[in-house]
């Protein structure tokens, strides 16, 4: 077994959802013990069938590092800050490591009420998905003080290709959403170039080939529309409504920043509105079934 990433420290992770469980199982692969908890028992009852060596239930509030992979700032903060939070329980000087995609603000607000408690919070939200969390292979940015950072890189090294190190705290969540709202421009905007293309009379693989060998090719027509649209299988682990979230923080992050996105604005009222065709719980990339319906065409 490999080092424990974090041998003096005891951990904990909230959160055993899509991702929050491929995360936690790479802790425990590079032999960290973990202290589970999520909302749903479930949840918690199929991590320790699948990895009852290292993990066990508990209190996280017990911990000296307490991970979050929690859905929104709302359920962060109830958790955090809420009657029975962690910041009531937390030992001063512990780590809370927001995993989540979180509202940047609010982390800054977190991180300052963590503060007055002498606990420090690192946000440390990722790119990749649950495909390449599954193998431990994403792309995590991470926000706050050196010190903080330092002490939980290497648990963070268990789950990540790449650890980026963005700024204060807050800025790691920043940093997210502004990807995924590029992502999901370069998304949308494939879309629709496909979705011409065929109704012209190209083959969608043809003219995917031909994008993906010019200057046009982007994540999404090199990663997401030959294994996820054009075989139909609209898979990629990321849900429409997710994405939705995301883009809505980018924009209001710009908006409070005093800056008008023309692109990013018309992606967010087209986004939105495929989102609530398609369905909250559908794959980001069904939104090409919007443009294909309305097209009156399929990408096949």
């Amino acid at each position: 077994m490999a080092d424990i990433p974090i041998p003096d420290r005891r951990v904990g992770m909230i959160g055993l959802g899509a991702m929050g469980a491929p995360i936690a199982a790479n802790f425990v692969a590079a032999g960290q013990p973990l202290v589970v908890a999520d909302a749903a028992p479930s949840a918690v009852q199929r991590f320790l069938a699948g990895h009852p060596a290292l993990a066990e239930p508990g209190d996280p509030p017990d911990c000296d590092v307490v991970v979050l992979s929690l859905p929104t700032s709302d359920v962060v903060d109830e958790v955090v800050l809420g009657e029975n939070g962690l910041l009531h329980r937390l030992a001063p000087g512990s780590i809370i490591v927001d995993m989540s995609s979180s509202v940047p603000a609010r982390t800054r607000a977190l991180g300052d009420a963590a503060a007055a408690a002498d606990v420090s919070v690192v946000d440390a939200p990722v790119s990749g998905g649950v495909a390449r969390a599954v193998i431990a292979d994403l792309a995590v940015m991470v926000g706050g003080d050196d010190g903080a950072v330092d002490i939980v890189r290497p648990l963070l090294a268990a789950t990540a290709r790449e650890i980026i190190h963005v700024g204060p705290t807050g800025s790691a969540h920043a940093a997210k959403a502004l990807n995924n709202l590029l992502s999901a421009v370069g998304l949308f905007a494939a879309a629709e170039v496909l979705v011409v293309g065929a109704k012209f009379g190209i083959d969608p693989a043809t003219l995917l080939s031909v994008l993906n060998a010019g200057s046009g090719r982007n994540q999404a027509t090199e990663a997401k529309f030959g294994t996820f649209v054009l075989s139909r299988g609209f898979d990629s682990g990321f849900t429409a409504s997710l994405m939705n979230k995301d883009v809505g923080i980018a924009l209001d992050l710009a908006r409070d920043c005093g800056v008008d996105l023309d692109i990013g604005s018309a992606l967010g009222r087209a986004w939105a509105s495929a989102t609530e065709a398609i369905g909250p719980g559908a794959d980001q990339t069904e939104i090409v079934r919007v443009l294909e319906q309305a097209a009156g065409i399929e990408l096949r």
